[in-house]
């Protein structure tokens, strides 16, 4: 019965609360998720966003992608924060209709098969490869290499995800056999 209830739940926040954005089946979402685009929001298949995590930029995010708890897809340029004599608090923001400067056209690019670890924050204009990893507690301000694992702050590259070539394409065989039609 209970999983019933989950399954009706993500359906209603897919279609209905949602309903402005491009969101694929198998979205799943944990409470107190928040999401917001000013001009684009697109999900693909098998989608999972934890607890207390949010989305708040323009993205479009690939196919059986984990955003884990507390996970911030973020605007890097939220404020206009250089507009002359105007406090930071009190300046345009991005959800202003007259809004007119950086980050309107600042979209994150995550594609499949990505995982994006707890209380990590991904900036605006970032673009994370294939199969990547972002280690707990990352900020990621720059594109992530596919089938690697980054972390850290700011995030910087630790590995490779596979430990060989080998292993690699096999993985990716089998995912574009099983997951890709």
């Amino acid at each position: 019965m209970v999983k019933y209830l989950k399954q009706l739940r993500n359906l209603l926040l897919r279609k209905v609360v949602y309903r402005r954005y491009a969101i694929a089946e198998g979205f799943y979402s944990g409470i107190r998720v928040r999401l917001w685009a000013k001009n684009k929001l697109v999900i693909g298949k098998n989608f999972y966003i934890g607890r207390d995590s949010f989305i708040e930029t323009d993205a479009i995010i690939g196919d059986n992608v984990i955003l884990a708890n507390r996970v911030g897809l973020v605007g890097k340029y939220d404020h206009h924060y250089q507009k002359i004599g105007v406090p930071t608090r009190l300046a345009s923001q991005i959800r202003d209709k007259d809004y007119d400067w950086h980050g309107l056209n600042s979209t994150i690019v995550i594609e499949d098969d990505v995982w994006v670890g707890y209380n990590s924050t991904v900036l605006s204009g970032v673009k994370i490869g294939t199969g990547s990893i972002i280690a707990a507690g990352s900020l990621v301000t720059k594109d992530v290499e596919p089938y690697c694992i980054y972390g850290g702050v700011p995030a910087k590259k630790i590995k490779a995800r596979f430990d060989n070539p080998e292993s690699l394409q096999q993985h990716i065989q089998l995912y574009k056999a099983n997951y890709k039609r």
